[in-house]
């Protein structure tokens, strides 16, 4: 980016402008599809400017963790598809999309979003796997706020093969002509807010994000708490920051919640 584009919007923010026009505090324009991979246990696609990511939900069965025998697991993985961005690179994901993976992962554990202990089988022998994957096709910035919709998107809709228990009492099988809803107890959802020159916005793309001195990657429950933050970039947030970024986060969330909501109330009609 030329230094004459990189001043012009640093020039704006300071002013309470954007280039497109938003607010600071505004997040581009919103899409969510549920169930948009038919052969998925839950899929979704989700949308933020041109900032484009599809997740989906596959299901089998395993034996638990040693240190939680008696609950399911869940792994996220995240990829950024070569063709999305000029920066993503073919090959195994890089520390980026291992970093988004986690984050998610961390969220989603923390509120205790899916009842594990419910996907338990046979405890400490049988459980349900449950393996979250993000692919991100188009990058215009945000990449984790997006990717957080598309996940938690598909948990909220997915339904899972119910599982059978054979006359030996240890095989087990999927019944994939029975399915039910994941055991959902929570919603979650990113907020990224940056910092450029001591003013925060909400929802970068991927031009603000080349100017940010900083961003806090802040998880929030529908219900207000705090799942996690994660700070990106070489800046630094004073605690009065982090305390004014995580009260525009929580206002910003319930867009991001709205949203949600109005997906699958579409499905559900």
């Amino acid at each position: 980016m030329s230094r004459l584009k990189k001043s012009s919007i640093v020039s704006l923010i300071k002013k309470g402008l954007r280039v497109d026009g938003r607010k600071l505090n505004e997040y581009r324009e919103i899409t969510i599809i549920p169930n948009y991979i038919a052969k998925a246990e839950g899929s979704a696609y989700a949308k933020i400017g041109g900032t484009l990511v599809i997740a989906g939900l596959k299901v089998g069965i395993g034996t638990p963790y040693p240190d939680t025998p008696n609950c399911g697991v869940i792994t996220v993985n995240a990829e950024f598809v070569p063709f999305a961005s000029p920066t993503f690179e073919p090959g195994p994901p890089d520390e980026n999309a291992i970093e988004l993976a986690r984050v998610i992962d961390r969220s989603i554990r923390e509120l205790k979003v899916i009842d594990l202990e419910k996907l338990a089988i046979i405890p400490g022998e049988k459980v349900y796997i449950l393996w979250l994957d993000i692919y991100v096709f188009d990058h215009d910035g945000n990449l984790l706020d997006t990717s957080m919709l598309a996940a938690i998107t598909t948990l909220l809709t997915a339904r899972i093969p119910k599982a059978v228990i054979k006359e030996d009492g240890k095989t087990v099988e999927l019944n994939k002509e029975v399915s039910e809803p994941l055991p959902i107890t929570n919603k979650v959802v990113t907020v990224s807010v940056g910092k450029v020159n001591g003013k925060f916005i909400v929802d970068p793309n991927i031009d603000e994000e080349q100017v940010l001195d900083c961003r806090l990657a802040i998880s929030i429950s529908e219900d207000g708490r705090i799942a996690g933050m994660q700070k990106m970039g070489s800046g630094t947030f004073a605690l009065n920051e982090v305390i004014e970024a995580v009260k525009i986060a929580k206002e910003a969330s319930k867009t991001l919640f709205d949203k949600i909501n109005e997906a699958i109330r579409s499905i559900r009609k």
